[in-house]
């Protein structure tokens, strides 16, 4: 921290430099103005808070995926094929996933996002309403499913022996050993692809192409009081 003489002058350009280099996962107004040398105060003038930090970092974390579209996917295909490139990003930037968790689309590169999946959708034959509705529900679902895996990964000492320990209390279980012992082993890509793939089929099924969003609430609403 300087001391005396003129305050050192800074612009949003150094904030976000400095705090992609500190990370979503440690990102505070504390640790950006100590690197700058200058009193979080300072901050102010050029972010709004805390939560202005987290935007205009997160912000450009999330401009910088790219969507890549193959035309001939069908819905399913295309929106597993979103979930999985938007996973794969969240994963490359640890702590992105909290600030997608606590609100999305937040800012502009996730209406951009949200936007280009909106198109795509457009052009397999939804509405607008419903593009956005079924765009967002993927979305949520892969935000949670990376948040598990980030959650995993901070508590990764010991958790092999956590695992461990879980998987014999399964097998000592009269009732789930024989439907355990006979599930194929595989690696982590392999079953968020699968839950990803299960969970998309749902959502299209209830929200194929053409349906009313009115439509489509209304069944789910009448699901559920069934219950």
């Amino acid at each position: 921290m300087q001391h005396g003489g003129r305050p050192r002058q800074i612009d949003v350009t150094e904030i976000l430099r400095v705090g992609r280099e500190i990370g979503m996962r440690a990102l505070s107004l504390n640790a950006v103005a100590t690197r700058l040398d200058v009193s979080a105060a300072a901050l102010y003038r050029h972010v709004d808070g805390r939560w202005g930090l987290e935007r205009l970092v997160g912000e450009q974390l999330l401009s910088e995926l790219q969507l890549h579209e193959d035309p001939v996917h069908d819905t399913v295909q295309h929106l597993l094929s979103f979930g999985l490139q938007l996973r794969a990003h969240i994963i490359e930037h640890p702590g992105l996933v909290t600030y997608l968790q606590t609100l999305f689309p937040r800012g502009e590169g996730g209406r951009a996002l949200l936007s280009t999946e909106v198109e795509a959708l457009v052009r397999r034959g939804y509405a607008p309403d419903a593009a956005v509705v079924l765009a967002s529900a993927v979305a949520s679902t892969t935000i949670g499913y990376a948040a598990a895996e980030e959650a995993q990964q901070l508590h990764a000492e010991g958790l092999e022996a956590q695992r461990t320990n879980a998987t014999q209390g399964l097998l000592a279980d009269a009732h789930l050993y024989q439907a355990h012992s006979a599930l194929p082993q595989i690696d982590s890509d392999t079953y968020v692809r699968a839950l990803l793939t299960a969970a998309i089929r749902g959502f299209v099924d209830i929200a194929p192409p053409g349906r009313d969003v009115e439509i489509i609430l209304a069944e789910l609403q009448a699901i559920g009081q069934g219950i």
